[in-house]
């Protein structure tokens, strides 16, 4: 899983939050900024020193490693606030390119339904998934109007009832954000499909 967003010249690049300062050594909101600004950023010190001078990747670079590797992706939709709709389209359409005659493309993801239109208007063909922190009102027909084929929710929403809702619509059920066994036990026992995680090595076995 990544999240995805536009510089300010168009380039889609990945990254969590809307600001720069707390995983780089940049300054302001990053959709703010162009590519060229962006890519000179050291990305990598935040987390340790080993990855001191670690840029900041585009979609093109992890869609390249993970087509090379056999991995498949979902890309979470995550735009500098006012630009869901751009973002959305612009994503969809690098992703349909970089994923074309590919047997397994990339699921999009977002919070944002405007985001997640846009993706469908652009790239009708690409899955969709709607990511929910909250049961919001409208929120199943929402995904139904754009014809996700999962609902990926903050794993404490889920219970049996969700879960059967969800299934009868043939969507299905993924979790964020799951690090610890027990919790994802839990989650297989209730039904649903799969999580997204931060602990990887946790789940090896």
């Amino acid at each position: 899983e990544c999240d995805a967003k536009l510089s300010r010249d168009g380039v889609v690049f990945l990254m969590h939050d809307a600001d720069l300062e707390r995983t780089t050594n940049g300054t302001g909101v990053a959709g703010s900024h162009d590519w060229t600004h962006l890519s000179q950023l050291d990305a990598g010190s935040w987390h340790s020193a080993a990855y001191t001078n670690e840029p900041l990747p585009t979609l093109e670079s992890l869609a390249k490693f993970c087509l090379n590797h056999g991995y498949f992706l979902n890309i979470e939709i995550k735009p500098t606030p006012g630009t869901e709709a751009i973002t959305g389209s612009i994503v969809a359409k690098e992703a349909e390119h970089l994923w074309r005659d590919e047997p397994m493309p990339p699921l999009l993801t977002s919070f944002k339904t405007e985001a997640l239109i846009a993706a469908q208007h652009t790239a009708p063909l690409l899955p969709r998934g709607l990511l929910l922190d909250s049961l919001w009102n409208g929120w199943l027909e929402a995904a139904l109007e754009l014809k996700c084929v999962a609902i990926v929710c903050n794993y404490k929403l889920w219970n049996k009832e969700l879960v059967e809702t969800v299934h009868a619509q043939e969507m299905r059920c993924l979790s964020y954000t799951v690090n610890e066994q027990d919790i994802a036990n839990s989650l297989i026992a209730l039904g649903t499909d799969g999580i997204i995680t931060d602990s990887v090595d946790k789940f090896i076995n």
